[in-house]
């Protein structure tokens, strides 16, 4: 079980397992008066996404319907904010495609998210299918922050399918579309947790993992707990309180560095943080306990 930990960089709070990265969106979009009003307005209409940049009828009717990129990237949206996964799948899927990576990040997106609810067998494929994908759209436009997100979750979703090896081997990849993704959008919070998650896990792994991993690839990913530090801090800089598993991960990681007053700190405002999902409630869980052997 502990072998897994290496490069799992987000196995302690398995935001890449359940729901921390269709998460990290939502609070983009929320911030967005413009989502808002799609997702209202989107949820009441429907229309037949044929094509997306042309004139299309509905089958069946006369009436003819505008059905444009954007319209159609709105109603991805708005069936994103009701966790309408497999909608967004079958709305999506034909344009896979299309060389359009607004679309392509979304689609895969869906597949992610619907992965976390089938069988394993059906999870891997859709894992795979969308890592291929999404890896077919950095070649098409590497600079789009999204895209980059997208690769570097989705790569070490497969991994976690593949193996130890393929988790070492691809650790370098995961952080490079991290730090792409940073770089084009240094404004989203949601970067920065991964990042330092990244950068905590890499630290926190024991003598024994790193001599396997060293066998393995002759030279290990490093990090320590300050760099990790820098990065939960600077989400909080960006959006304070944006996310439990943050807050939770600066109380960890001031642990790590013997700043206990600090660490306190944050884990009694995981504690306070209301309790909305999973992850919120596995954040203040976790903060209760590390509170009480304090």
């Amino acid at each position: 079980m502990s072998s897994r930990k290496i490069l799992s960089f987000v196995r302690n709070t398995k935001i890449l397992q359940r729901t921390f990265v269709h998460r990290s969106f939502q609070f983009a979009r929320k911030r967005n008066s413009y989502h808002k009003f799609t997702s209202k307005f989107f949820t009441l209409s429907s229309f037949a996404a044929i094509g997306i940049w042309g004139l299309t009828k509905k089958k069946g009717e006369n009436d003819v319907v505008i059905t444009t990129k954007e319209v159609l990237i709105a109603k991805a949206d708005a069936l994103y904010e009701q966790e309408q996964y497999q909608e967004i799948y079958k709305l999506l899927t034909n344009y896979k495609d299309s060389g359009d990576v607004e679309i392509i990040w979304r689609l895969c997106r869906a597949m992610y998210n619907m992965s976390k609810t089938v069988n394993e067998v059906d999870a891997k494929k859709l894992v795979f299918d969308a890592c291929n994908i999404i890896l077919d759209a950095v070649k098409l436009n590497e600079d789009h922050w999204a895209v980059h997100k997208w690769a570097s979750i989705l790569l070490n979703s497969k991994t976690l399918y593949e193996g130890i090896k393929s988790q070492i081997k691809e650790s370098y990849n995961i952080k490079k579309h991290m730090l792409r993704a940073i770089e084009l959008n240094p404004a989203e919070p949601t970067l920065m947790y991964m990042l330092g998650s990244w950068c905590y896990q890499v630290a926190d792994l024991t003598w024994y993992q790193r001599k396997i991993a060293s066998i393995i690839f002759g030279q290990p990913p490093t990090s320590s707990f300050e760099e990790a530090l820098k990065y939960f801090e600077n989400a909080e800089k960006i959006d304070p309180n944006f996310y439990s598993q943050n807050l939770l991960m600066l109380g960890k990681t001031y642990l790590k560095l013997n700043q206990k007053d600090l660490a306190i700190k944050y884990l009694k405002m995981t504690v306070d943080y209301p309790a909305k999902n999973e992850d919120d409630r596995n954040a203040k869980q976790e903060a209760q306990k590390l509170l009480k052997q304090l």
